[in-house]
């Protein structure tokens, strides 16, 4: 890195599905929130076309020149596709840049790590482009979710960039139109629990959104009607005879999960929150996770049910599942909760509601 000149540092939450897990996809709600573990970009322009980005955390250096085009090497090519796609909206970049990354946010653990540095990059590319602008919060979450999702036409929703963009605690809804706004509830302690164990993002989301899709596709054969949006879960058996049991049981389970998800947003626009009632619904949502969309581990399980005996209010795998994190809601005594996950074997975090992506400029020392 060189020396004596202003640096521009961005830094981004990651965040915790609160509630609709595996939903927007399906152009369900959502209710996510951001939390208080973050990913920073530190940098400056440079004197060549050279892009150096310097990864200390896992002792890596990506470097490519943006004096020729620009081709993907592997497989989400994050700080690549961020320029392609910043490029193709007008943006340009006359000289290269470098940057030093460093996180907080587990990898690979369901907390949006992944998305919390694309928000980041995004952020930090407009503010260096030549233009130096400085983008609102939804057009950073609708350009990284272009260059992490669509252009390598992933399986995810855009409850991550909305969330690590915007930050605090929001309720994203996707039909008929996209909506999103920040809820006021004052949501207290949370404990983030890692179990560790790896999980595979692309695998599961496929799988989850695949097989309700078909339900959904094949229901509209015989019944163009019908809807996920508009559904109620005691019509859902009179589609018996068109589906497997085990399709009713994951439609029962998705529609299920939609109907949590409203009844959390009430208790959160809510002048007097009822910390309890958000607890129990943490826990019916996790049910649902566990034994119908079938998401989670018996490590997380383990973890689950240790902070709930230590005293949390409701807890949940967090993320698309098969490993990675779960957390807890914990008023009170989270220390004790934390103390009870980590006996499990998890590596727990005490964390809160945070703000969204952010700039600050800075003297290299």
């Amino acid at each position: 890195m060189q020396n004596g000149q202003n640096e521009l540092k961005i830094s981004t939450p990651g965040r915790v599905c609160l509630f609709g897990e595996h939903q927007d996809y399906l152009n369900l709600p959502i209710i996510a929130s951001a939390i208080s573990l973050r990913v920073s970009v530190a940098g400056h322009k440079r004197s060549d076309a050279n892009v150096i980005v310097h990864l200390p955390d896992i002792n890596e250096e990506e470097s490519f020149s943006l004096s020729e085009p620009i081709v993907y090497g592997k497989e989400r090519d994050y700080f690549k596709s961020a320029v392609n796609v910043m490029q193709r909206h007008g943006f340009k970049f006359s000289t290269g840049l470098e940057c030093v990354v460093k996180g907080e946010i587990p990898i690979n653990a369901g907390t949006s790590s992944s998305s919390a540095l694309v928000v980041t990059w995004i952020n930090f590319l407009a503010r260096m482009s030549d233009k130096s602008t400085a983008l609102s919060a939804k057009e950073i979450a609708e350009y990284a979710y272009e260059t992490e999702v669509l252009e390598f036409s992933e399986p995810g929703g855009m409850m991550d960039q909305y969330s690590t963009a915007i930050g605090s605690i929001i309720f994203l809804a996707s039909y008929p139109e996209i909506q999103v706004r920040k809820l006021d509830a004052k949501l207290s302690q949370f404990v983030l629990g890692n179990s560790g164990e790896p999980k595979d993002t692309k695998f599961i989301l496929a799988r989850v959104k695949g097989e309700i899709q078909k339900v959904v596709q094949d229901l509209r054969k015989s019944h163009p009607e019908f809807s996920l949006q508009t559904i109620s879960e005691a019509e859902i058996d009179s589609f018996s005879a068109s589906l497997t049991e085990e399709q009713l049981d994951l439609l029962h389970g998705t529609i299920r999960n939609r109907d949590i998800t409203m009844q959390a947003l009430k208790v959160l626009d809510d002048t007097a929150l009822d910390h309890k009632l958000i607890g129990k619904l943490l826990n019916d949502h996790q049910v649902v996770l566990r034994d119908i969309l079938k998401i989670s581990t018996p490590k997380i399980d383990r973890m689950i049910q240790a902070a709930l005996n230590a005293g949390a209010y409701g807890a949940k795998i967090n993320g698309s599942g098969g490993g990675g994190c779960m957390f807890a809601y914990a008023p009170k005594d989270p220390q004790k909760v934390k103390e009870a996950i980590e006996k499990e074997g998890g590596e727990a975090y005490l964390v809160t509601v945070d703000e969204g992506t952010r700039s600050s400029k800075m003297e290299i020392d």
